[in-house]
């Protein structure tokens, strides 16, 4: 298989990077052709890449915003939960689950993960409802689909909204349709590191066309038409807020990348699972436990590559130390939530709340995963983390 090649050099260092993205000529000449057309806030490259991710998720309507976490936010508002509501979702995640959780009014309520999974564990979920829950944020982490049947049932046994946080999740599968098709509402990431990039940026996907409608409203400071349908249709009407809205809207030069990107999504995912394959022989008789997959009938991302470190052979942050002097980098996903000050006042919660989430915390390192990493990288990868091992 082609390896990725970028046009940019991000190697001067000769780092091997956490999460480089791929950037190629096609997505450089489609930024170009934003700029020359004189149209860089949202526009039709917007509508064009919303129409291209509709296809991709299997969804009816794609809503492109500047952030997952605008994302997770609107995903709420529109399933209007608010103040004195609760919301479940576990708390091995990234802060923006959490944050749009408490930015929207209501309280997050956390449900710890499976160890082999690393996702939200359906079982703990029904004993975490109360007459406040409104809605279930399922996190696919790592890229790993979470058990949707299982949270599907509960959620409409008790009359809840699921939104998914798909940050990690796009391209994944699950029991033969694409994560973007499963839930109420589902959020993407496209962030410089994530499996297709914008730089920065997000996606909701949802079949329902009324919260698609209010999520476009929204995103432009509530306003009934964005400045491109004023603009580029004969209609002179002046535009109406009919919401107290926000700013989160994508500019059509983000869309420029996310259209070449999307089209290169399979490609790229297949020279993830081609490293992941690499990594899992490379590390093989190693103190160290290599990412689990899922059932047969499901697909993962492929997002994050992490390794489990026997902290009785050597400590997390040692390990990251060597790693980061053979000039390798690595990341901690995640400091669970519940540890962290903010959540720990306002919760109430403590060390030992959500044991899973702390053991999987206190082990955890993801290794360089991405498909611009040429094979050399990724064999030098293997080769330092055997001899970090062996020494």
């Amino acid at each position: 298989m082609r390896e990725a090649v970028s046009l940019v050099d991000f190697n001067k260092d000769t780092r091997i990077g956490f999460g480089r993205p791929s950037i190629g000529k096609e997505e450089i000449s489609e930024v170009i052709d934003s700029l020359r057309s004189g149209w860089l806030s949202s526009g039709p490259k917007v509508e064009k890449f919303e129409h291209l991710f509709r296809f991709f998720s299997g969804s009816r309507y794609a809503c492109a915003l500047n952030s997952c976490t605008a994302a997770l936010h609107l995903s709420l508002i529109v399933s209007g939960i608010g103040k004195g509501d609760e919301v479940i979702t576990t708390p091995f995640t990234f802060a923006a689950t959490a944050n749009a959780v408490v930015n929207a009014g209501a309280r997050p309520v956390f449900v710890d993960i499976e160890k082999g999974s690393m996702n939200i564990d359906h079982r703990l979920i029904e004993g975490k409802i109360t007459g406040r829950t409104r809605a279930i944020i399922p996190v696919h982490f790592a890229g790993r689909p979470c058990n949707m049947a299982k949270i599907m049932t509960i959620a409409r046994k008790y009359k809840l909204t699921v939104i998914e946080d798909a940050a990690h999740a796009l391209g994944a599968e699950y029991r033969g349709k694409k994560v973007g098709a499963l839930g109420d509402l589902t959020c993407f990431s496209f962030y410089a590191n994530k499996n297709i990039t914008t730089g920065e940026g997000g996606m909701v996907t949802t079949n329902n066309a009324e919260w698609a409608k209010k999520i476009r409203a929204l995103s432009f400071n509530g306003l009934d038409r964005c400045a491109w349908k004023r603009h580029s249709r004969a209609d002179l009407r002046p535009y109406r807020v009919i919401f107290p809205g926000y700013k989160y809207s994508m500019m059509d030069l983000q869309a420029a990348i996310g259209i070449q990107q999307l089209k290169k999504a399979e490609h790229f995912l297949r020279r993830r699972e081609k490293i992941w394959k690499i990594y899992d022989k490379g590390f093989a008789g190693l103190p160290v436990s290599t990412p689990s997959l899922p059932e047969p009938d499901t697909r993962h991302a492929r997002h994050l590559y992490t390794l489990l470190v026997d902290i009785n052979k050597i400590s997390r942050n040692r390990f990251r130390q060597a790693l980061y002097e053979k000039r390798i980098d690595s990341g901690i996903h995640f400091i669970p939530l519940h540890l962290q000050p903010y959540y720990r006042k306002a919760l109430g919660c403590r060390y030992g709340d959500f044991p899973n989430s702390e053991f999987i915390s206190e082990r955890i390192v993801s290794l360089p995963l991405s498909s611009s990493l040429t094979d050399k990288e990724v064999d030098s990868v293997v080769s330092n983390v055997r001899k970090i091992f062996n020494n």
